[in-house]
């Protein structure tokens, strides 16, 4: 078997800088480390005046800074640049690379560039792809490409294979996180991630004294909807529940499905008032909202809610739990659809449901 042969067989230091960069591939899926690793050893072969890491956000169809020479990162942390425009979203949207050897005087690029590009008088602009996707563009200003051998060239584009296979290991690992979090049925977080979310919640409002509320809310005789309509509809109600909750809820709030037809909602520096509050327009919504439509139904539906807040109510994870779920339990064994404060008598509980 013939050796691999490099075009312009490259120096050891060049093939060393391989091994290190593809170890730190397969040891970590630390994102930021890895980029900047391989942007550093970037730097020590080609020391461009000015350069950049963008990564693709496909939603949006946008490119955001990942990493910047100089630490820049904050200060263009909001800056976007669509797919398709200038050099950067041109090389994005076509997978191609794109390298000019000089640029006229007058051309604006300071939206496409950080702010210490200075004059502005090469770029080479290349695409990180793995297996014809796109994941991001790599940016070099001023490092006189019309001066690079092969091999460098070569160095170049493999670096970018290194960079775009770092994107892509660490999106599958924050996929393979996702699922272990999310319940299938509702895509609302799992009781597994609420306890977790629930004491970091707690611990932090201990430093901060700031307050945290709970609501634990079930669905009144969801049982019904399984026996008359079937299971598949009754996993279908709960979906729908479940999105109708994320979308009631502030930018800080979270939900979860805790079990069965059981719901929590996590309310970080919120007090038991507005706990309450929330808890009622949720109540009001479910009441108001008509479900399973596109099956041809027209259900509404009625919950059992109970609201705690630390530290009155308990300061560590289970007491707060069981103090939200103990509220919730007096609305279900007596009223029902309504809601009840922790220590506290039901609050504008609605008439029982047969």
């Amino acid at each position: 078997m013939k050796p691999i042969q490099f075009p312009d067989a490259p120096p050891a230091l060049e093939i060393q800088t391989f091994h290190e960069v593809a170890r730190a591939l397969t040891s970590s899926v630390d994102l930021s480390g890895i980029l900047h690793n391989i942007m550093q050893q970037m730097t020590r072969f080609f020391n461009p005046q000015a350069w950049s890491l963008l990564i693709l956000d496909e939603p949006k169809r946008q490119l955001y800074y990942g990493v910047i020479s100089g630490g820049q990162t904050e200060k263009l942390r909001n800056r976007r640049i669509p797919l398709g425009k200038g050099i950067p979203g041109w090389v994005a949207l076509h997978g191609e690379p794109m390298i000019l050897t000089s640029v006229p005087e007058d051309q604006d690029l300071s939206d496409e560039l950080p702010e210490n590009s200075g004059r502005v008088e090469s770029i080479i602009c290349l695409p990180l792809r793995v297996r014809n996707r796109t994941y991001g563009v790599l940016q070099l200003v001023n490092c006189h490409p019309e001066a690079m051998h092969n091999h460098e060239i070569f160095f170049l584009h493999a670096l970018c294979d290194y960079a775009a296979i770092a994107i892509q290991n660490a999106r599958a690992f924050e996929q393979i996180q996702q699922l272990t979090i999310t319940d299938d049925c509702t895509g609302l977080y799992n009781s597994r991630h609420l306890y977790e979310r629930l004491e970091h919640t707690l611990d932090r409002s201990v430093r901060t004294r700031r307050p945290v509320s709970l609501i634990f809310f079930d669905l009144d005789n969801f049982k019904r909807v399984n026996d008359t309509h079937g299971h598949l509809n009754g996993s279908r109600l709960l979906k729908e529940v479940g999105r109708m909750v994320r979308d009631s809820l502030g930018l800080l709030d979270t939900a979860y499905r805790y079990g069965g037809d059981e719901f929590v909602v996590l309310m970080p520096h919120q007090t038991k008032q507005r706990g309450l509050d929330l808890a009622h327009r949720l109540l009001e919504k479910l009441r108001a909202t008509s479900f399973l439509t596109d099956a041809g139904l027209d259900l509404h539906l009625y919950a059992s809610f109970g609201v705690a807040a630390s530290p009155e109510d308990g300061r560590d994870v289970h007491a707060i739990i069981r103090a939200a779920d103990t509220a919730m339990y007096h609305v279900k064994q007596t009223t029902r659809n309504g809601v009840a404060a922790a220590g506290e008598h039901p609050v504008a509980a609605g008439m029982a449901l047969k």
